[in-house]
């Protein structure tokens, strides 16, 4: 079993930042390729970014490029998420996820593929 506890989340003005933390625990030997998802009121659940387990290799949205940052201590299972020039259409709930494998070195982009999630964490941009 892995534990995923995010933090970090809160209430800005637009323009403003945040930094999103995602500290695992349990299971986690080994590092696992992880990603960040988000869930607007009404909406599916969207994905954000993603990490390989070596954090060298990130892959964000379209819509978050240039603005936000995916990043993990090398080989460590805590993740960031920095956010810059954050917009209205960026408040949501922020999950982390990790996806348990021992081989490849790839990050995942769909929900399906990830085992473990977060509680979630409340980002509010106010305009």
């Amino acid at each position: 079993q892995v534990q995923l506890v995010e933090s970090g989340g809160g209430l800005v003005q637009a323009g403003g930042s945040l930094r999103l933390s995602c500290a695992a625990s349990g299971r986690t030997v080994n590092s696992y390729p992880m990603g960040w998802f988000r869930q607007a009121p009404g909406n599916e659940r969207d994905f954000v970014a993603a990490i390989t387990r070596s954090g060298d290799v990130t892959y964000l949205a379209d819509s978050v490029k240039g603005r936000f940052t995916i990043s993990r201590e090398k080989g460590k299972m805590t993740v960031y998420l920095q956010m810059n020039s954050l917009k209205p259409e960026d408040t949501a709930v922020y999950y982390c996820a990790a996806k348990v494998t021992f081989k490849g070195s790839s990050y995942y982009t769909e929900e399906y593929e990830y085992n473990y999630w977060g509680q979630g964490t409340q980002v509010t941009v106010s305009s």
